[in-house]
């Protein structure tokens, strides 16, 4: 009997419990990794990613252990992505059918991704069918890489893994750190060409007097633009939480008119005021107006540095309207 990972590990049972083929290997995160919330935010901010990337596709992904594992998700994606449409079938059903279609599915995306061997021993199949969490992790985080490589992904993301072998010896178990995302430098700085930083990072610096005088001149700016909305800011950090007023001062700023339909208008979660968020910093990226070191659920969590680095980018643009 083989024990899915993810299942395993949501019933809190220790890395002895499984039952693991003779000659296999497996790769188990370590219940206190689980609980990390740097992993916490990644996996919201990709299920967000997902979310919005199939909204016109009405496919709503809660969870990622759950809700990838049969293919439909990963085709459609495939789809939107890449423009790769597959000949499978829209709904399996029974296991065998769900891993022929995986298969399918899998090759193709190694196929888009285009990374060495290596890279794509990290997930299979076989991981991917029996909701490994940590193999479904490195595809999806490969995948924005590949088709979005814009979106802010959590930095630094590592869990605490117990390798575990089985073989005529007996059980051989290891413990190691599995890295899912890479530093923040590293993915700033991939090329090794030093970059100059952020003005927004360098205020922080300053004396609270200095960071105020700025955050009063964009709120000025910001009150200015808003107000034919009968919109008005006073608060920077929780005003913007939601995505609601940004993406409206984006549509004053950028001359368009984000349809209802598309977001929130008065979200109650988390997983909608991210939904909220992530739209409006694609619509930035769509402008080519880039935005460095910005984790969507930093705003949503009220972060101000987050905040005003958004914010920032459009003031340099529009201060002279």
């Amino acid at each position: 009997m083989e024990l899915a990972l993810g299942v395993c590990f949501e019933e809190n049972r220790e890395p002895e419990d499984l039952e693991i083929l003779q000659g296999e290997t497996r790769t188990i995160i370590q219940p206190a990794s689980l609980k990390d919330p740097k992993l916490e935010k990644l996996k919201e901010v990709l299920v967000g990613w997902i979310n919005t990337s199939l909204k016109r596709e009405h496919i709503v992904v809660q969870s990622l252990e759950e809700d990838v594992y049969d293919g439909l998700v990963l085709h459609h994606l495939l789809g939107q992505l890449s423009g790769v449409h597959l000949p499978v079938e829209e709904i399996a059903v029974t296991g065998a059918a769900q891993i022929r279609k995986l298969e399918v599915i899998l090759e193709a995306l190694d196929q888009s991704l285009g990374l060495p061997e290596t890279a794509a021993r990290k997930w299979s199949v076989k991981l991917i069918h029996t909701r490994d969490l940590l193999a479904t992790l490195h595809l999806l985080v490969a995948m924005v890489r590949r088709f979005q490589p814009d979106l802010a992904l959590m930095p630094d993301v590592s869990v605490e893994v117990v390798l575990v072998e089985v073989n005529k010896s007996g059980i051989r178990s290891v413990k190691q750190v599995e890295h899912i995302t890479e530093s923040r430098d590293l993915a700033d700085n991939s090329s090794g060409v030093p970059k100059k930083e952020d003005p927004i990072d360098e205020l922080m610096k300053l004396d609270s007097h200095k960071i105020n005088t700025v955050i009063q001149a964009i709120l000025h700016f910001v009150n200015t633009q808003v107000s034919p909305l009968g919109l008005h800011v006073t608060d920077v950090e929780k005003q913007f939480a939601d995505g609601v007023i940004l993406l409206l001062l984006l549509g004053q700023l950028e001359g368009y008119f984000v349809p209802l339909c598309e977001y929130h208008l008065s979200p109650t979660t988390k997983s909608e005021m991210l939904h909220n968020v992530i739209l409006a910093l694609d619509l930035l990226n769509d402008r080519e107006l880039q935005v460095s070191n910005v984790d969507p659920q930093d705003i949503v969590s009220q972060d101000l540095q987050a905040t005003l680095k958004v914010l920032y980018v459009l003031f340099k643009k529009h201060k002279n309207r």
